[in-house]
């Protein structure tokens, strides 16, 4: 089998992977069965209100902490949390 193509083979300790899951929680297979129906398209769409969401939620907490600041310089508070995309700094 050619090297480039082989999958990678992790050997993790059994306590390292019961840490990892116990972290985790228990999987709704009710959701599972409706995502399961969705078509490609209606998953992503499904995922993008569910990223909206989060934005909208933190959006509101953000709000409460700092009441005094602007509603653009709120939105580039979120847009700076939910990016990997990181600006230089004046």
């Amino acid at each position: 089998m050619n090297d480039a193509t082989a999958e990678p083979q992790f050997q993790f300790e059994p306590r390292t992977v019961a840490e990892i899951v116990r972290g985790l929680d228990p999987i709704d297979w009710v959701q599972l069965g409706l995502l399961a129906r969705l078509t490609p398209a209606q998953r992503v769409l499904t995922g993008m209100h569910v990223a909206e969401m989060a934005k909208s939620a933190w959006r509101g907490t953000l709000a409460k902490m700092y009441p005094e600041i602007s509603r653009s310089e709120l939105n580039m508070r979120v847009l700076a949390h939910f990016t990997t995309v990181r600006m230089e700094s004046k």
